[in-house]
């Protein structure tokens, strides 16, 4: 269909629309019209990827000055199904006789996503993959290719290097697999192939870590124009990315492998003197010049990832004291050492980064200046010594980055000395950790450089949060509603079990049995209701696996298998893949499965249970963070300190997103339909209720918001039996689509010609 924006032709590529699709279209257009950012909270399941790719595509192929989009989202699924919604946008835009010529859409994910070499690609390890790519692609390995064909190097990587192809791929969108099977038809190697085209690309699709991580972004993202439009989808804990971007963990483990590491790059140094010197002074003299020459090197060369840098040190000379390579190593040795030294604690020592600096020049003498270009000067040595394997620097990379961020940043970060790795540990194991406090000063470079920011997920209540958090000024801060022909998802909130004792995940009762007996009888009720999957997400994975084991002695867990297969998510990556394989079996084969989840973890941030694959989501308890945490409790402290956010209101506002974002899976378009059950008596009380998305706290009814576990049986029993009756979508769908005469009428608009 086609439509006006104002004088904007639109070309939405379904025959109708739902009127919150417009309307956050319109919303959108009046962020890019005005050049500012916009905060948005569209409902799961309504179409807002598709929504913001028609909208962004018009934009950029109507006005002449073709502002580049780079769409950034969080995993590899969900960065596929974006480009695929782009593709088919670019098809239909095209029969339908526009002409977008030119036009160029990639994706780009890590090397061990887009190998095709027939050894590599077949390394589980994605770390593996980056060295032995790195030691194959390296501009001195392939040198020396030259002269001893016994040097392994990579076929497309060279055909990709030697090609002289003005247009190296035509234009269109590709998925990964597009990008993968071009890659072998050319015998181009897709990853640097793709890291070439995003210059030229006019929408680029990749993982927020990208935009975010300032040790990633300035490889990718530094050549991007101010007029870039940046959307970050699924934002709604982009706060939490933005301090894991600035946070590093040292341990013993990572300092003894840059002791080691050291003492190589000595033996290189000497070794390099003796047979080529004036590669040493040669890079002496680049140092002489300026950070920004050394930092200088090409796209398949090796890269140490750096933390982010003000301007006004990118600009500068390193200093003398460190640019000797044998300097900087006796330097970083010493860095190193003491670094061991405050490491042997016996009790919690916190302090703040110029406390550090202060004591780190006493016993040491090193200075503060020389320290913030270590990062820059270890990745210039690394390059100067030829070294591709780089797993053997992996501690001495977090080591150099620790020092340039200490000396960089005076506010918003804390430096945490812990004796124990736990407080139920007893044998020692000393920890350092440097926390980021403060999520705007990863987002702030990201906001001063591109003009128009978009933050959209559906789960981002309440919304005026995050402006405060982010120091992020917007011109549109908006949520929508979710306009319904029938009632095809049911918020009910479970405050007590059939015998009328209250349930609830709060830590005095956690643990009391007829607590546990009355979540566990929850469950069982709704596996006898409820047709093929159901997920059962838990505040942690200590909370999972404490009540598991106390339903598994009441013998809850045997009631629970006489009705469906019982799966369990864990922290390993390749476990929870299989489980979540086997339980989409269990709901195809007719058994029925149960699914058991943890907020925060793999399967309530990036997976989707649709249709039979989810007809309800149980959220047992509140999932608030460990409040004990003394990273968390500095960062609460310096909230409430600098942008008056007290300590309550943050822990229930991220406890109800997260929360949220787990009922929001079983939900994934308007002809789905799902239960979500929140199973807490806190969620009964208003000021909890109110922080929930308002396409959410909407259908939650007095009715609905105070049962019993046998009401809660008996209300969905009638949900379901509803949802179950036949249903003609393409004839009831009426009042909640918009044809182009709708549009129309209902704006008082016109239908583009």
């Amino acid at each position: 269909m086609r439509f006006l924006i104002d004088d904007l032709p639109v070309i939405f590529p379904y025959e109708y629309i739902y009127p919150e699709q417009f309307n956050y279209m319109c919303d959108l257009k009046r962020s890019l019209d005005a050049k500012g950012h916009c905060l948005l909270e569209m409902p799961s399941g309504t179409g807002k990827t598709i929504s913001l790719l028609s909208l962004t595509v018009a934009y950029q192929q109507f006005y002449p000055d073709r502002r580049k989009i780079v769409y950034c989202s969080r995993t590899v699924p969900e960065i596929d199904k974006a480009l695929a919604e782009l593709k088919r946008l670019l098809k239909y835009r095209a029969d339908n006789g526009v002409k977008d010529e030119g036009f160029l859409g990639l994706g780009l994910t890590s090397r061990r996503n887009l190998c095709i070499h027939p050894k590599l690609s077949r390394e589980r390890k994605g770390k593996v993959v980056d060295a032995r790519c790195r030691s194959m692609t390296s501009s001195w390995v392939r040198a020396k290719s030259k002269n001893d064909p016994d040097v392994e190097t990579c076929s497309f990587f060279e055909t990709l290097s030697e090609s002289q192809d003005a247009m190296l791929m035509p234009s269109g969108v590709y998925t990964m697999d597009d990008l993968r099977e071009y890659g072998a038809y050319k015998n181009f190697c897709p990853y640097f192939l793709a890291r070439k085209m995003v210059a030229a690309a006019d929408v680029i699709i990749y993982s927020y870590h990208y935009m975010l991580d300032p040790k990633v972004t300035e490889l990718i993202s530094k050549e991007f124009s101010k007029d870039t439009i940046v959307i970050f989808d699924e934002a709604h804990n982009i706060d939490g990315i933005c301090i894991d971007a600035l946070s590093i963990d040292l341990n013993l483990e990572k300092l003894e492998a840059s002791t080691r590491s050291v003492e190589q790059l000595s033996e290189k140094i000497e070794e390099i003197k003796k047979t080529d010197s004036a590669k040493l002074q040669e890079e002496y003299n680049i140092l002489v010049q300026g950070l920004k020459d050394a930092s200088e090197a090409r796209v398949n060369d090796i890269v140490i990832e750096n933390p982010v840098l003000p301007d006004d040190l990118l600009n500068e000379a390193v200093p003398g004291s460190i640019r000797k390579a044998e300097h900087f190593v006796s330097f970083l040795r010493r860095f190193v050492e003491y670094i061991k030294a405050r490491m042997r604690v016996m009790h919690v020592v916190a302090e703040t980064p110029l406390s550090f600096l202060q004591h780190l020049k006493e016993v040491t003498f090193i200075e503060r200046k020389p320290l913030q270009f270590c990062s820059q000067r270890l990745a210039s040595l690394v390059r100067t010594l030829e070294i591709t394997d780089l797993e053997d620097y992996w501690g001495l990379q977090k080591v150099a980055s620790f020092g340039t961020l200490v000396s960089t940043y005076d506010e918003g970060f804390l430096i945490l000395l812990e004796p124990f790795e736990s407080e139920a540990a007893t044998t020692p194991n000393p920890r350092l950790h440097f926390a980021c406090l403060d999520a705007a000063i990863a987002m702030k470079p990201v906001a001063q450089r591109f003009s128009t920011v978009v933050i959209t997920s559906g789960t981002l209540s309440p919304l005026e949060m995050y402006p405060r958090m982010l120091k992020l000024k917007t011109v549109v801060m908006e949520s929508y509603t979710m306009t319904l022909t029938r009632p095809c998802f049911l918020p009910i909130v479970v405050t007590r079990g059939s015998d009328q004792v209250s349930i609830s995940s709060k830590f005095e009762v956690r643990n009391d049995p007829a607590v546990v007996r009355n979540f566990g009888n929850l469950l069982i009720e709704m596996c006898k209701t409820v047709p093929d999957g159901l997920v059962a997400f838990f505040p942690s994975y200590l909370y999972m696996e404490s009540i598991v084991a106390m339903w598994n002695e009441m013998g809850i867990l045997k009631q629970v298998y006489k009705h469906k297969l019982i799966f369990v998510e864990t922290p390993d990556t390749a476990e929870t893949s299989l489980a979540l394989e086997s339980y989409r079996k269990g709901c195809e084969n007719g058994r029925g499965a149960v699914l058991f989840s943890v907020a925060r973890g793999k399967v309530s941030e990036g997976v989707d249970f649709d249709n039979n694959y989810g007809r309800a989501v149980i959220m047992f308890g509140i999932p608030y963070q460990y409040t004990e945490s003394r990273i968390l409790k500095a960062r609460l402290e310096f909230m409430r300190e600098n942008y008056q956010i007290r300590e309550n209101d943050f822990l229930a506002f991220d406890a109800i997103r997260h929360a949220s974002q787990c009922v929001g899976r079983v939900l994934r378009g308007k002809s789905d339909y799902g239960l979500m059950i929140f199973a807490d008596k806190r969620y009964g009380r208003i000021d909890k209720r109110s922080k929930l998305p308002q396409w959410i706290n909407q259908h939650i009814t007095e009715a609905t918001s105070n049962l019993s576990t046998d009401m809660a049986v008996s209300t969905s029993k009638l949900f379901l039996k509803t949802m179950a009756q036949p249903f003609d979508f393409d004839l009831q769908l009426g009042n909640s689509l918009w044809s182009e005469q709708d549009i129309v009428h209902k704006t008082k608009g016109r239908i583009a010609n």
